[in-house]
């Protein structure tokens, strides 16, 4: 079943990254054509995370309770129906209708804590951080291919790369539905009529304090992220006069960088020097391409912080979904994996908007400089990890 389950799993995280890769990118692109800001930008992407802050952990108790496939299942659906919504605000170029399409998408996009829960259901704890790794795996080939497809379709008209991430959105509903199994059975889950609080996380914890701090670590990393979405696009064609295809090809060697770490080397590399160790490391390297991207002006230099940065994210995601699974109850997995990703998402309702304003008002560097000094200091944070007994090597 595990195997199935997987295999299943990439599929789902694939779909949906390919479609979240098509459109990202853009998102820069699409809102200056419809006379928007580089603020606009940013509060385009912080109304996406804001929704998704206060739907995830509901969709979260909700896999805990009713299972995680219905849950998967709804969030793919509605992905299609807002991509949909998407294409036809590139093709009529209505702002306000690209906003209410990214709100709605926000508000499902519980598929990926989802998936989490359910390898975390199925899955030993020394195992997860491997699998938990070729969940990365999808998601970083979805990002290598997404941002080339869409600098692509883009050429063809601004309407077509949102209508291709709809139809893959589709296509992954699909597959959920005719092949993927329940993996959190009515035994295993809470039977009371009152529904668990998000407060319930922690005191049911085996590891309350580190919880504390893998949600502290959730915000900073995903804070520091959201610079590279907003920015990067602006930056790279100020500086370099780049447009869509270039910034699509920067974004897939950042999902691919992720997929070689993800799919092959997390596993080897978190059982060797220990998961909290490894994250200390991914930081550090995020923060020096955050700060090495603010000083570039030329693409050898930008591509290379690039390359630093894909690095730090390809090790820090995998081992924050891991680390964080280890500090919950297992009857509450779901809610407090659902609660670690409304973290980050915290971080990207804040995040965006911060950066568009830093970029408008204080220049390309600004979002950068922040993000390196944020991603510092998450791993100061993370290296209190240790006394906790989290993720430590195994023979």
């Amino acid at each position: 079943m595990l195997r199935r389950l997987e295999a299943l799993v990439f599929m789902t995280v694939f779909l949906d990254l390919v479609g979240f890769g098509i459109v990202i990118p853009l998102l820069p692109f699409y809102v200056q054509s419809m006379g928007g800001s580089e603020l606009t930008v940013g509060v385009l992407l912080g109304c996406f995370s804001f929704t998704q802050l206060l739907a995830t952990p509901i969709l979260g108790r909700i896999s805990d309770r009713y299972g995680r496939r219905p849950v998967i299942l709804l969030s793919l659906a509605a992905n299609a129906l807002a991509m949909g919504l998407f294409s036809l605000a590139s093709y009529q170029q209505l702002l306000p209708l690209l906003f209410f399409s990214r709100i709605l998408a926000g508000a499902t996009s519980g598929n990926i804590s989802a998936c989490q829960a359910s390898l975390a259901d199925v899955t030993p704890s020394e195992n997860r951080a491997r699998a938990m790794g070729r969940l990365g795996a999808g998601i970083g080939l979805g990002l290598v291919l997404g941002p080339v497809i869409g600098g692509q379709l883009s050429e063809r008209g601004a309407w077509l790369p949102p209508l291709a991430a709809g139809a893959l959105a589709l296509l992954g509903t699909l597959g959920v539905l005719l092949g993927m199994p329940e993996t959190h059975p009515p035994s295993t889950r809470s039977t009371s009529a009152k529904q668990p609080s998000r407060l319930s996380i922690f005191q049911h914890s085996p590891r309350p304090r580190a919880l504390k701090l893998m949600l502290l670590l959730y915000f900073l990393v995903f804070l520091a992220m959201t610079a590279l979405q907003v920015a990067f696009a602006l930056l790279a064609q100020e500086r370099l006069h780049w447009d869509a295809k270039e910034v699509g090809y920067i974004f897939a060697l950042v999902g691919g960088l992720g997929l070689i770490i993800q799919g092959g080397l997390i596993g080897p590399l978190s059982k060797a020097v220990g998961e909290v160790r490894l994250l200390i490391l991914g930081t550090l390297l995020l923060s020096a391409g955050m700060l090495c991207v603010s000083f570039a002006t030329h693409p050898l230099p930008l591509i290379g912080s690039v390359v630093l940065i894909g690095t730090g994210l390809g090790l820090t995601q995998p081992l924050l979904s891991s680390l964080a699974s280890q500090t919950a109850n297992p009857s509450l997995l779901g809610l407090t994996l659902g609660v670690a990703q409304s973290s980050g998402g915290l971080a990207r309702s804040i995040g965006p908007p911060a950066s568009g304003a830093l970029y408008k008002f204080l220049g390309a560097s600004a979002p950068f400089t922040t993000g390196a000094l944020i991603a510092l200091g998450a791993a100061a944070l993370a290296s209190l990890l240790i006394r906790e007994g989290l993720g430590k090597p195994r023979d």
